[in-house]
């Protein structure tokens, strides 16, 4: 039996997490944190013998939590994210496995089967020296290469892997968050509060309690008569700003003019 450990920031990538290893009876999850700090203080205690790590965290970020780990009762370590450009570098290495958001069924159990491998294969030391390597790389390709997540969103019955430089607007809708691309309309099953984390890379500008525009695809402003601002998107979609985010969208397109030297 493995006891495991969860470390993600985000409600809903440790029950994706919590879920899939409760399909596997050797899995126990003795823990699961949202706070990096408190799972490092859990991890030092009583170290399990596999982490789902996430390495895009506040506070404290997955790197830095598994740097500091103890050498001598380090668990396996599966790092958990969605920027993309981590896991080829990774791949490349192949010491330490990893898992790209979003993942399905057959993804997490190929992955637990080379977790499993490596338990019975890898002494202490190989596994440190194997950590050491993939953190040096990731925290490389981190400083070189722009970080792109991807999301994953639904389409009448299909399911679309999106760019988030390409999403225009996010817009929540009940219980859902309504995402534009061009003149395709997704949805993603998720808060507006955890879309804006995860569009952050994009300059998105939040214009009312329920609506977020990414700035790179407005191509026409205008005001209506009362003073709100129309902001017409590149693909053609319309929004205006509501009276409590007024100042907020002034300020923001203020920043952008151009002005006389």
């Amino acid at each position: 039996m493995l006891d495991v450990m969860i470390v993600d920031d985000e409600l809903a990538g440790r029950r994706t997490l919590r879920e899939c290893c409760a399909r596997e009876s050797d899995l126990n999850v003795v823990g699961e944190y949202g706070d990096s700090r408190a799972a490092l203080e859990a991890i030092r205690a009583k170290p399990p013998h596999l982490l789902f790590l996430d390495i895009q965290m506040d506070l404290l970020d997955g790197i830095s939590l598994a740097r500091s780990l103890d050498p001598a009762a380090l668990p396996l370590i599966v790092f958990v994210t969605a920027y993309d450009q981590y896991a080829l570098d990774a791949f490349d290495i192949s010491a330490v496995d990893y898992l790209l958001k979003p993942f399905d069924d057959d993804r997490f159990r190929r992955t637990l089967e080379r977790v499993r491998r490596r338990r019975e294969a890898e002494t202490a030391a190989q596994r440190q020296e194997a950590l050491a390597a993939v953190l040096a790389r990731i925290e490389r390709g981190a400083t070189t290469v722009d970080v792109r997540p991807r999301v994953l969103a639904e389409c009448g019955s299909r399911m679309h892997m999106l760019d988030v430089a390409q999403i225009e607007l996010a817009e929540a809708d009940r219980n859902y968050v309504k995402l534009i691309v061009g003149g395709d309309t997704f949805q993603a099953r998720s808060t507006l509060q955890q879309a804006e984390k995860t569009l952050q890379s994009q300059p998105m500008l939040r214009i009312s309690r329920s609506c977020l525009v990414n700035m790179n695809h407005v191509r026409e402003v205008s005001r209506t008569p009362r003073g709100d601002f129309i902001l017409v998107l590149a693909g053609g979609a319309t929004v205006t700003s509501s009276e409590g985010f007024r100042d907020m969208v002034r300020q923001h397109l203020e920043r952008l003019k151009v002005r006389a030297c």
